[in-house]
């Protein structure tokens, strides 16, 4: 079946304020009446929010990068198979909270865990079909890591040295694949930073290949 849909991502350090942009983003697109689905990831799928549940628990101190990596990756294989790709093949417009670029930031160099591993894991899982924009919300991580007042997740307890590679992993993706990337610094006014990313997509759905 063809894929007539577009594929976006929201990606970013904790707290940069992705998950809004994300909601505000789809409902801006509701209301020039396009078709939206909104994924978690992971999560979405019965399955995905079971995997989510076990990555994110603190108790589950011992977990592996390798595990860790992977069953992110199962998370998408099924929120494939069970959201995306159909509603791709819908024509609808899929806004991703997070994708496999969150992988390259946050497992990259675990176990040796290289860029090259990742994405030969995530072509099975997405069985080829990458996100056609990713937007990354960047800010400094004292900042975003401030804004996270709930109790924090198993990731969100690693140090401040860790997130700090993360994001810089981030901003290099950026770096070495601008045709589907775009960064947008996150740490300024809500509505400023919705307007940037309007903008973004409004030229990617028009069918602007100078977005």
């Amino acid at each position: 079946m063809t894929d007539t849909g577009i594929f976006l991502v929201f990606d970013g350090g904790e707290g940069c304020g992705k998950s809004t942009q994300a909601k505000l983003l789809r409902e801006r697109l509701e209301q020039i009446g396009r078709s939206v689905l909104l994924v978690r990831d992971p999560g979405t799928t019965r399955i995905g929010e079971l995997i989510r549940a076990i990555l994110l628990n603190p108790d589950h101190s011992e977990m592996s990068m390798r595990c860790e990596m992977l069953l992110y990756m199962s998370a998408r294989a099924q929120m494939m198979a069970e959201s995306i790709l159909p509603s791709l093949q819908a024509g609808k417009i899929v806004i991703s909270d997070r994708f496999v670029s969150s992988t390259l930031s946050y497992q990259l160099g675990g176990e040796d865990l290289t860029a090259d591993d990742i994405r030969d894991v995530a072509r099975i899982a997405l069985r080829g079909r990458w996100p056609d924009l990713t937007v990354i919300l960047d800010m400094p991580v004292e900042r975003s890591i401030a804004r996270v007042t709930r109790a924090k997740d198993r990731i969100e307890q690693r140090p401040i040295a860790y997130h700090e590679q993360v994001r810089q992993n981030f901003l290099s993706q950026a770096r070495h694949d601008p045709e589907r990337y775009r960064v947008i610094q996150a740490d300024r006014d809500l509505q400023l930073v919705q307007d940037e990313i309007w903008r973004l997509v409004e030229s990617k759905i028009s069918g602007d290949e100078g977005f």
